[in-house]
């Protein structure tokens, strides 16, 4: 394990270069920033993303098709009654399920995004670009054969046996495919070797579950479709314990790692020297990033954007690579995106539900534009 004093070695490294975003050298991460950790981060970050998130988490309660009044939403939450009998329904029954789910489903996705980014070396890894998403809806496939009903409302007819075989087939069709990208990634260090990795192997699970759902019933290939577009709103409050148990072990999970996770930015052999167990912090990373990734996959379809555009933005606010500061701001500002796309594509005051995929893309691939032609220009991502 690292102690304070490995990680004042480290710090004395990284923090002598200066050119911010990009690294100076091979061995740190691609964009990382200097790794400070000797400086205290200021409180306003954290405090403006809260006040976001909260802002947002309200808009959630009080808007859609039935605009409910805001002093109605906060009397419901103290566990009051609203004025209307059909407020109270909508906001407990509804609502706040899906505005819970969507905070679970953007923190988790924001904190594996960040991993991936840091263990990859790489800052277009995320569970959606290096196919973690297709592995988990594998396991979300044939687990559809084999209950006939999938995701959100649907999962209420099989139980919580079925719930929680459905979390696991995810988690382990995640877990399984970082375990295959990162047998790979060690032999090819290239960049866009990976970036082409991730492609073939979602093309590969789309294949396989194309023929899985051939073979299948119209209804089972509908749910699959309609779980594939992404939702927030299929959460149940029975099917919630399942989510939050394995978000909250992700989560935690990846707050032990946070030390570990800083030493890995300068490679994993200087980490070694550093007194780092690097093969205990890879099972580490494999298991939280399946966790996350694998439960919002099951219960919310796959989310994409959001793993890959929340860290970017989390580093160029807090101005560190600092993982214990990272790790809590990509939880708030991905959830904060996850309630902000679920409000769009809910479209208040309009009976329209767009798919949240859709939302999701339109505003985060101008971030992977973004990333692509800033570390393009710089050299660092097609490059080895």
């Amino acid at each position: 394990m690292l102690n304070d004093s490995h990680l004042g070695s480290a710090e004395a490294i990284v923090t002598a270069r200066t050119t911010p975003l990009i690294p100076a050298a091979p061995a740190q991460a691609p964009g990382a920033l200097p790794l400070r950790t000797h400086l205290r981060i200021p409180i306003w970050p954290f405090a403006l993303l809260a006040a976001i998130l909260i802002g947002l988490f309200l808009l959630t309660l009080a808007l859609g098709s039935v605009q409910i009044p805001l002093d109605q939403i906060l009397k419901v939450l103290a566990g009051g009654e609203a004025d209307r009998e059909a407020w109270t329904n909508i906001v407990l029954k509804f609502r706040l399920p899906k505005a819970l789910t969507a905070m679970l489903a953007g923190g988790a996705l924001g904190v594996a995004g960040l991993m991936m980014q840091t263990f990859f070396r790489n800052p277009l890894a995320s569970p959606d670009v290096l196919g973690v998403h297709a592995g988990a809806s594998l396991g979300v496939a044939l687990v559809v054969l084999t209950t006939g009903s999938i995701g959100g409302e649907m999962l209420a007819g099989i139980g919580l046996a079925g719930d929680v075989s459905l979390a696991a087939a995810a988690s382990l069709g995640a877990a399984l495919t970082i375990a295959l990208v990162l047998l790979v990634a060690r032999r090819a260090q290239n960049s866009a070797t990976l970036l082409l990795l991730g492609l073939m192997i979602g093309q590969f699970t789309a294949a396989f579950v194309s023929l899985l759902l051939y073979f299948s019933v119209p209804e089972r290939i509908q749910a699959y479709v309609n779980w594939g577009f992404g939702s927030f709103s299929g959460v149940s409050w029975a099917q919630m314990p399942i989510l939050v148990l394995a978000v909250v072990a992700g989560l935690l999970l990846a707050g032990v790692l946070g030390k570990s996770l800083n030493a890995m930015l300068l490679g994993e052999t200087y980490a070694r020297s550093l007194g780092l167990n690097v093969q205990r912090t890879r099972i580490g990373i494999i298991v939280a990033t399946a966790l996350l990734t694998g439960a919002v996959t099951a219960f919310c379809g796959p989310i994409v954007f959001i793993g890959i555009a929340v860290p970017h933005a989390c580093r160029g606010l807090l101005r560190t690579s600092d993982h214990r500061a990272l790790i809590v701001a990509a939880i708030l500002a991905g959830a904060a995106a996850a309630l902000a796309a679920g409000l769009i594509a809910e479209l208040p005051g309009a009976r329209i539900v767009l798919p949240l995929n859709a939302v999701t893309a339109l505003f985060g691939a101008p971030v992977v534009l973004w990333i692509i032609l800033r570390w393009h220009g710089a050299g660092k991502v097609f490059t080895s």
